[in-house]
């Protein structure tokens, strides 16, 4: 019988792996004939799994059942859920937090001893540092606006703008983007005839949604290059663009997220799209890069900016105590 249970297990684990195996391949893993991995498929079924045979190929696959059947993990993905869990139980989806807390619970009772202490070991030598958390996005409204990007149909909300102005909005979905602490939802406003970003703890669904749409291609090709360049430049009042003395993928490493957007040029240059409140700003943000660069376009002021930090930065040279060494 522990023969019997151990090779169960050993059959379950391969079919979670991989999304079909053939029968020959099963019998030559486990070491035993096709007739026997029949009849385990047989015990596998009787104890609840939705094991399927594929026609054609002499295989099986493990489909979705109607409950959640026990999953085998190797020590990795053990460690990697444990791991998400708690991350996810400090996260931005409100109902989120008690969901994870309850599946990490129960992981971590069947943890063998060598997994909890890797895991102790990480968490216990990890801190959470950086901004606060964000607004949390309720798990409801998370799902109804996803599964409105995944049918491509009209999706009709109640939204509050940055001023607190209550509005309507009907958009075509195209993508959930989850960017710095937040989530957005990427869209095409069919009042406005125009593409727009939306905070999604600012907006309530309507339902039911709307017809069907086409498509759309996003502005740039892709939804996240598109929220990028709107938060990081196009929504600020002063915005620059210079040409940085080095190609775009040097260039990336030096540029965080929200900070600005890279567009490519060749291979020795690339411009950068920045924004912010006032012309010092964009002097800071721009020479934090650390490459030289050239000045394709600004606003009034900025190349006073400019002028004042290079005076600011002689001056502190001048005067300083590395002047006497």
């Amino acid at each position: 019988m522990a023969e019997t249970s151990t090779r169960l297990l050993a059959l379950l684990s391969l079919l979670q792996a991989h999304r079909e195996r053939s029968g020959a391949e099963l019998a030559e893993r486990l070491g035993v004939t096709a007739r026997t991995i029949r009849r385990d498929v047989d015990r596998l079924r009787g104890l609840g799994y939705p094991v399927h045979a594929t026609r054609g190929t002499a295989g099986y696959r493990l489909g979705a059942g109607a409950a959640m059947p026990p999953l085998l993990l190797d020590d990795e993905e053990a460690v990697a859920v444990v791991v998400g869990l708690r991350t996810a139980a400090d996260g931005s989806v409100s109902g989120g937090e008690e969901a994870s807390l309850r599946a990490l619970a129960k992981l971590e009772q069947v943890l063998p001893p060598r997994l909890r202490s890797r895991v102790d070991t990480l968490h216990g030598a990890t801190l959470r540092a950086g901004a606060e958390p964000g607004p949390t996005v309720s798990h409801e409204t998370l799902m109804a606006v996803a599964e409105a990007c995944r049918r491509r149909e009209l999706l009709r909300f109640g939204y509050t703008s940055p001023r607190g102005d209550p509005t309507v909005r009907t958009v075509e979905p195209h993508n959930l983007v989850s960017f710095g602490r937040r989530w957005y939802l990427v869209a095409f406003d069919t009042d406005r005839q125009d593409w727009r970003s939306f905070r999604v703890d600012r907006l309530t669904p309507r339902t039911p949604t709307g017809p069907r749409f086409v498509p759309r291609e996003p502005p740039h090709g892709d939804a996240a290059a598109y929220l990028a360049r709107q938060l990081s430049s196009e929504t600020w009042p002063f915005r620059a663009v210079v040409r940085l003395h080095a190609s775009s993928e040097a260039a990336a490493d030096r540029v965080w997220p929200g900070m600005g957007v890279l567009e490519a040029v060749d291979e020795h240059s690339c411009l950068f799209h920045v924004g912010s409140e006032s012309p010092s700003d964009l002097v800071w943000m721009i020479t934090s890069v650390g490459l030289d660069f050239t000045l394709v376009s600004g606003p009034d002021g900025l190349a006073d900016a400019f002028r004042d930090q290079a005076a600011r930065c002689t001056a502190a040279v001048e005067d300083g105590p590395s002047r006497a060494r």
